[in-house]
């Protein structure tokens, strides 16, 4: 792990792999909540984690790339189920990509649990691992110029739900009629990093 200095009192931390960076938000939290770290904001991202706010981000600096990062602990709370619809027009992409008829990308889609990695792109999108390394696809070699909101999509590691129409070029495989943005709300966004989500097909049960 290497430490970049970002202004004056931030400090951007860049991981290894993307599982570590999890590691390290979350012991960052943990810090946080403990009282040992104070910081005003800590956001993660593919492999960085931002800590912005720090009285001494030299000092922060050469004892956070110096200490060891625990695994992540065990995934708590309440998981957020999203309904979804397996109707996406690139469902029969993804499951020629994958070796396997269009109903069991729905099997294996809905049988994970995911957990938000981090946000980004679009207010209330929330990057979600979980599924195994085998299963990433690629983008699309031509972005769509429009995709509709509530669009449950694929692309590397990762699954998203679109929370607005916008450019993309993820391969899409359901629909889901949850809002994942509503500035009324608090929190605004549905999905916020370190959130457990199912998706649950239509027709399952499951509410948000």
């Amino acid at each position: 792990m290497r430490a970049l200095a970002v202004g004056v009192d931030a400090l951007l931390l860049e991981a290894a792999s993307g599982e570590e960076a999890q590691a390290l938000h979350a012991e960052l939290l943990r810090r946080r909540a403990e009282g040992s770290l104070v910081v005003r904001e800590i956001v993660p991202a593919a492999r960085t984690v931002l800590l912005d706010g720090l009285a001494d981000p030299v000092r922060w600096a050469r004892e956070l790339t110096s200490a060891a990062v625990p695994p992540a602990p065990p995934r708590s709370g309440a998981v957020v189920e999203l309904p979804v619809r397996y109707d996406g027009p690139d469902l029969a992409d993804v499951a020629a990509h994958w070796g396997v008829p269009e109903r069991e990308v729905a099997r294996i889609h809905a049988a994970t649990e995911f957990r938000v990695a981090f946000c980004g792109f679009a207010p209330g999108f929330g990057y979600l691992t979980g599924l195994p390394a085998r299963y990433d696809v690629p983008r699309r070699a031509t972005p769509r110029t429009a995709v509709p909101a509530g669009s449950v999509a694929l692309a590397g590691p990762y699954t998203g739900v679109y929370p607005r129409s916008s450019p993309g070029g993820w391969q899409l495989i359901g629909t889901t009629d949850a809002v994942l943005w509503d500035h009324t709300r608090v929190p605004a966004a549905l999905l916020t990093p370190g959130t457990r989500v199912r998706f649950v097909p239509a027709g399952q049960g499951g509410a948000v």
